[in-house]
């Protein structure tokens, strides 16, 4: 029996962010040991040559000069603080709290997309928001539980992936496909590259070959969700990346010895439902825009692209 195009991109979908898991659990070894800013700079300088192979297939002809030059600035530094956070937070947090409060990512950019793309949120994703950020005081528990810089780093990694996505569906039927992605990894380069000599340390063999392992993770994991949105309706390719609940949880305590309590698990489960409430709204035209829809990328990730750009360019 033939399998559909849905059930393909699905599984294209929970490879990618299954092979995501591991690269988190190789990010939170290298953190241990190094500055969130030596790990960004060498695993996004090793995953330039990665970059190059899908920038070649850029043919259209134009120039590198943004037509949204504010607008790119905003999102080149969303890129470089949302990553450095992410980073963070996944070597001071246990997995499973860093992806539940990553998994707010859909409520944020529906609440940016009033300001930025004009959208009008109803009641039903008004409230859709409510109960995910209901879900998120369970998470997280603040006078129950201490919190710390990690939590605000992984609530920081959030909003910038949200901001990522709420301004490139703002300027991107604008901008070239390559201007959106060389000035954010530029930014990157720069900032960290900058940084370094304040947190180097050196590198043993093993351990650059860990960064070098980050940087293909990230980067094959951006090509299986390029062929999940290929082959799958977005719908149901991106709820997939809830699976990462699981690995972290399970790669928290086998690795970790990190065991999630009830109440994190709790709050993780409301935060996935009221995600995924929004994006079958979206599906079923209460946006305009779509912004949750069409986020498709990991913002946290070394070397990570658009999806949709690569999308765009492979139809050029």
């Amino acid at each position: 029996m033939a399998v559909s195009n849905n059930i393909k991109g699905a599984l294209l979908s929970l490879a990618a962010f299954t092979n995501y898991a591991f690269h988190d659990v190789i990010v939170r070894y290298l953190g241990s040991n190094y500055s969130p800013l030596q790990v960004l700079f060498f695993t996004s300088l090793l995953s330039f040559p990665l970059m190059i192979l899908i920038l070649v297939g850029d043919r259209s002809e134009s120039n590198l000069r943004p037509v949204h030059p504010w607008w790119m600035a905003l999102r080149s530094l969303t890129m470089v603080v949302g990553a450095s956070s992410g980073f963070y937070a996944f070597a001071t947090l246990p997995l499973a709290q860093v992806y539940s409060i990553l998994f707010t990512v859909p409520l944020i950019i529906t609440l940016l997309s009033i300001p930025v793309l004009g959208e009008k949120v109803g009641v039903h994703r008004a409230g859709a928001i409510i109960v995910g950020l209901l879900g998120v005081l369970v998470v997280v528990r603040p006078g129950a539980e201490p919190l710390s810089s990690g939590h605000a780093a992984a609530f920081t990694a959030a909003i910038c992936v949200a901001l990522q996505s709420v301004v490139a569906r703002r300027i991107g039927n604008d901008e070239r496909s390559i201007v959106m992605m060389v000035f954010p990894f530029l930014a990157i380069l720069v900032v960290m590259g900058t940084g370094m000599g304040f947190v180097y340390e050196p590198i043993p063999l093993m351990d650059f070959w860990a960064m070098a392992a980050v940087a293909v993770m990230g980067f094959v994991s951006g090509l299986l969700l390029v062929g999940a949105y290929r082959l799958g309706e977005a719908a149901i390719v991106a709820p997939m990346q809830y699976c990462q609940i699981i690995w972290g949880t399970i790669f928290g305590a086998l690795l970790f010895n990190e065991r999630p309590d009830t109440l994190t698990l709790v709050g993780a489960v409301i935060i996935i439902a009221s995600g995924v409430y929004i994006v079958l709204r979206e599906t079923r035209g209460a946006s305009a825009n779509t912004p949750v829809l069409r986020t498709r990328t990991r913002g946290v990730a070394p070397g990570t692209f658009r999806i949709s750009q690569i999308l765009k360019i492979r139809r050029q």
